[in-house]
């Protein structure tokens, strides 16, 4: 049995074929009960649209939005805070008709010297490439997506010249937990950050290491303690935002003898790690150290414990993506925004032991 086409439709519906069309399209002026009619024989021919391909020709788009991940997408999917942005993105993309193309970036997207293959950010349908937070493209990626033509919104990274970025007010949220933390009497607080760079390093960094952060959004955050009134007694960097990494740094922090009364993570999956490096050793959370988080996502493995945290909008940023999105496809300009976030007290903060 052979495929129906636009001109089947039109026939059962008793309009021309540029009336079946302008149904579908949505392109054109044409009565309502017209257009039920020729969508009502669609459905009874099992008749699915014009060619998406014929569609994205004469209009010179893709429908697609290209989403630039950093380092190995199984990574990306472990991380609550990547994957439930992206969810939020999808969704809004979602109710305009267009998809995704998830994209890897950086250095291992690019192509060997015995390979002649281009990279995607050359070749990739898009109308709009995304760069969320870990991505990290090369100079020739953004150069390909120029001389494209493809615009390019930024979420949570360093800034690309001449493209919105969607961002958290993450400093105020620092400022934040250490003014609470300040307001409970503690005056010996460490910190567990984010990796400075992508040299994937761990361990208590010295004042050499502290020069070299280039990772934006850890000096943000390290600079919104300082402005809430707390001075990090020690750093810890991270290679990874994991439970694991945050195990590996509270034992680290927590084995001396002089130990911090709180630890600031940079994450909650961070923080969480903290919590239980800090069980594991014999100590009371918050008994003997207080422990504060940042993002807001669900830790069910932490039973009872609620940890204090802020929280970001994650798939309200994703959203906030998507609009930007839309905005572009438009012809407008939008500007970038910066989304503030929440102070939620958990049972992981309390006064510091006498």
């Amino acid at each position: 049995m052979s495929r129906p086409t636009l001109a089947d439709v039109a026939r059962d519906a008793g309009v021309s074929v540029s009336t079946a069309s302008l149904a579908f399209s949505g392109a054109g002026p044409i009565a309502e009960a017209t257009r039920a009619k020729v969508l009502a024989s669609a459905k009874k021919l099992r008749y699915a649209g014009p060619n998406p391909l014929g569609r994205q020709l004469r209009s010179g788009r893709s429908g697609i939005v290209g989403v630039l991940l950093g380092g190995v997408l199984g990574r990306s999917f472990r991380e609550p805070v990547a994957v439930q942005t992206l969810d939020g993105l999808v969704s809004t993309l979602a109710e305009l008709g267009l998809g995704v193309l998830l994209l890897p970036s950086g250095p291992l997207a690019r192509p060997s010297e015995d390979r002649e293959v281009p990279p995607l950010t050359e070749t990739a349908a898009m109308d709009v490439a995304v760069l969320l937070w870990g991505a990290n493209p090369t100079d020739e990626d953004l150069l390909a997506l120029e001389r494209r033509g493809i615009p390019v919104i930024n979420v949570e990274g360093p800034p690309v010249a001449g493209n919105a970025t969607v961002s958290i007010d993450d400093a105020d949220g620092f400022a934040q937990l250490a003014r609470h933390l300040v307001e409970l009497g503690h005056t010996r607080v460490a910190t567990v950050t984010l990796p400075f760079d992508r040299s994937r390093t761990s361990g208590i960094a010295d004042a050499a290491r502290l020069e070299q952060i280039s990772l934006a959004l850890v000096r943000r955050r390290l600079d919104g303690l300082r402005a809430g009134g707390i001075e990090p007694v020690t750093v810890y960097e991270t290679a990874r935002s994991r439970v694991e990494d945050g195990v590996e740094a509270g034992k680290a922090l927590l084995s001396g003898p002089d130990r911090p009364t709180a630890i600031v993570a940079q994450s909650d999956a961070l923080g969480a790690g903290v919590v239980i490096a800090a069980r594991e050793l014999g100590l009371d959370v918050p008994g003997d150290v207080s422990v504060t988080g940042f993002d807001g996502i669900d830790l069910p493995w932490l039973g009872e414990t609620v940890l204090t945290t802020v929280a970001q909008p994650l798939a309200g940023k994703g959203a906030a993506v998507g609009k930007m999105v839309e905005a572009l496809l438009a012809g407008e300009d939008p500007e970038s925004v910066t989304i503030p976030v929440e102070l939620r007290i958990g049972t992981t903060t309390a006064p510091p032991a006498r």
